[in-house]
């Protein structure tokens, strides 16, 4: 972009002021460079950067890159096929047209980031969805599971903002409620505020959670494990907790954030307790595989953001996690076994949401 920038700036400026523009986009794409760098949960921990002036720093250097960087791609397919087929004869209407067409083809991807950034980013919305199971117990048919996970609390996601979602899923009378991890982005982020507001959830047989891979980036594992416990919220670590609903019992297991391409779930085969309805916590949904061999009946997953950014082509969904996993957005089935992703609450990077809004899930027990 700056290369062809420069060369449509050589012919209409002396040298010297085109040796100015030159030094002037290499200062800007560094200071974007380190802006975007700033994005980068270890290196704000090991510099003890604050979280809030990086974040924001990084988002908007991600969101100008975006939009900059579509901006111009578009420009550029524009003038391929103005070349290609409305070639001379020089026909004024036809300029007119190709100049209002590329305009709006150039703002568009600034539009896009403006609605996601500043609409779609706190446009939370309830999915509710029942989970056909087999040979489920008839005292866990209609259970309903309240689903969060990414919460994200930082620079891009308030308690003010987070306190509505608890308020409509509180509504929603859950059963149980399950958050599977990412509650924050980086260390110096609000844990105790999120904390603060989980416990408001209503939920018959209590909230449970699992950690995420950004309590892992901020090595604040223990410290959340801990404080969570003492307000009574119970992050099961490698741990399960089996709970009797009439006279069927859920089983329910977490384990820590499992790094990609890595050995999945090692050990997780004895947090399986036979004969109960086994639901796995896990914040990376690539184990789902793993799970379903291991014995467990339900696995419920974030990580993803449902891609955050998402375009459908053709009935087809186009966003960078398709990129790193299959398991992307909602309800997936093996054999027998089930696993629901979620597209979260916050967000991470470009602080930005479209074609995927964030998200309060309701899963409903059914049996099949």
């Amino acid at each position: 972009m700056s290369r062809h920038f420069l060369a449509a700036a050589a012919g209409r400026f002396s040298p010297r002021a085109n040796r100015v523009l030159r030094w002037a986009a290499a200062a800007i794409y560094t200071l974007l460079g380190i802006a975007y760098a700033l994005g980068v949960s270890s290196l704000v921990r090991i510099l003890k950067l604050p979280s809030a002036p990086s974040q924001i720093a990084s988002g908007l250097a991600q969101i100008l890159l975006f939009s900059t960087a579509a901006a111009y791609l578009a420009y550029r397919v524009a003038r391929f096929f103005s070349r290609k087929f409305w070639a001379p004869p020089f026909n004024p209407s036809r300029r007119r047209l190709l100049n209002t067409t590329g305009g709006a083809l150039l703002a568009a991807p600034f539009a896009v980031a403006g609605y996601g950034a500043l609409i779609e980013r706190l446009d939370f919305r309830v999915r509710e969805l029942d989970i056909p199971v087999p040979d489920l117990p008839h005292d866990l048919d209609g259970l309903r599971l309240l689903h969060l996970s990414d919460i994200h609390l930082s620079a891009f996601l308030s308690e003010k903002d987070l306190a509505r979602v608890i308020d409509s899923a509180n509504e929603l009378r859950p059963h149980l409620a399950l958050v599977t991890g990412d509650l924050i982005t980086d260390a110096g982020d609000p844990l105790d505020l999120c904390l603060r507001q989980l416990t408001r959830l209503r939920a018959d047989a209590g909230v449970f959670g699992c950690m995420g891979n950004h309590e892992n980036y901020a090595m604040i594992e223990d410290l959340t494990e801990r404080e969570a416990a003492r307000l009574g919220i119970p992050f099961l670590r490698q741990r399960a907790r089996p709970l009797r609903f009439g006279g069927a019992v859920m089983n329910v297991a977490g384990v820590d954030y499992q790094r990609s391409n890595r050995t999945y779930l090692q050990g997780a085969g004895r947090l399986v307790l036979p004969g109960a309805f086994n639901v796995l916590l896990s914040h990376n949904p690539d184990v789902f595989p793993v799970a379903v061999k291991l014995g467990f009946d339900l696995m419920l997953a974030g990580h993803t953001h449902g891609g955050q950014v998402n375009v459908e082509i053709l009935h087809q969904p186009i966003n960078p996690a398709r990129f790193f996993t299959p398991f992307v957005y909602g309800l997936y089935r093996r054999e027998k076994a089930a696993a629901y992703v979620t597209r979260g609450i916050g967000t991470i990077g470009i602080p930005v949401r479209f074609g995927a809004p964030p998200e309060i899930a309701l899963l409903r027990l059914r049996k099949a």
